[in-house]
């Protein structure tokens, strides 16, 4: 991995650890943003943390920043909203830019983006309302998995495996305000690869007793497995932290995410989705790939904040 230009935290300036947010994963991004807050003071940088509630602007009105350490979760905060902010007011910040950003947060049109490509993710079907049942039905059969476009933390995911359950699911994820569309179920295991500052960390396999990799099993439940080593060959792991560097290229990154990526039954490599802006909790997975590249917490920290240097 790459060291650290910046050696002494007075060079960052002023940083303003930005959390909180209005989103449905609001409660995430608050815990995210007190880890973050601590390890930049453990760091010894000159940092405030801002809980966002409002506007972005309001938040920021009065105090002088140098930069923003953007850790809030969802729309408001990952979807080009607050990078659009920070762009006018010309306050480097961390992460994706605004195209970037609103892209990745659109899970659909990511998917059509990689299909663009040439990359491989499951085939999906629009579900615009009732209507659109039947032809999902006879596109992807069952089971299927429906999704909010726009949400986070499989916040509003549902398992269909029958007409009525599809209904449901559409009617749970229409209530996130967003294009809603169900995803050919993938059978097979489950991994997340981390990228920072273009290069891929240690890929980590997912297990869960759950249903699919849900909110409780991401922050509450205690018996959520994280394999990393992840048990590849060294030939495949290197295969699919390629393939999420090249994922992340493809629609803009910059900084930091995270990708997820299923290698199902036959083998195939399966993108599902890409995070601009990873949780940070005592659950996440970046801090966990970063542990085992030899990187600690605050190290990391300090990593993620050095990358927005270059804007």
């Amino acid at each position: 991995m790459k060291t650290l230009a910046l050696n002494k935290p007075e060079q960052f300036g002023r940083v303003a650890v930005m959390m909180g947010g209005s989103a449905a994963e609001r409660e995430v991004s608050l815990r995210s943003g007190a880890a973050v807050y601590e390890a930049l003071k453990n760091k010894g940088v000159d940092a405030i943390a801002i809980d966002v509630t409002g506007s972005p602007i309001e938040a920021l009105a009065g105090l002088k920043i140098d930069r923003v350490f953007n850790i809030i979760h969802g729309r408001g905060g990952e979807d080009g909203v607050l990078q659009g902010v920070l762009e006018v007011l010309g306050i480097p910040y961390t992460g994706s830019g605004v195209m970037a950003s609103a892209l990745s947060m659109d899970k659909l049109r990511t998917k059509l983006c990689w299909q663009g490509y040439g990359l491989v993710t499951p085939l999906w079907c629009l579900l615009a309302d009732e209507t659109d049942i039947d032809n999902c039905i006879e596109k992807l059969g069952f089971p299927v998995i429906v999704k909010p476009a726009q949400e986070g933390s499989s916040i509003g995911m549902s398992k269909a495996n029958n007409r009525d359950e599809l209904s449901a699911a559409l009617t749970v994820a229409a209530k996130y305000r967003c294009d809603v569309y169900a995803e050919a179920w993938v059978t097979g295991k489950e991994y997340t690869v981390a990228v920072l500052d273009g290069e891929a960390l240690p890929v980590i396999r997912l297990e869960t007793p759950n249903v699919f990799y849900d909110y409780e099993a991401k922050y509450q439940a205690t018996t959520t497995q994280y394999h990393c080593p992840c048990g590849l060959s060294q030939e495949q792991e290197q295969f699919i932290r390629d393939l999420a560097v090249t994922a992340c290229k493809v629609v803009g990154v910059k900084g930091w995410g995270r990708v997820d990526v299923f290698i199902d039954d036959l083998g195939q490599y399966q993108l599902i989705e890409v995070n601009t802006v990873p949780g940070m909790t005592d659950h996440s997975l970046v801090p966990m790939a970063a542990r085992q590249a030899g990187m600690d917490f605050d190290e990391l920290v300090l990593r993620i904040l050095e990358t927005s240097c270059g804007q």
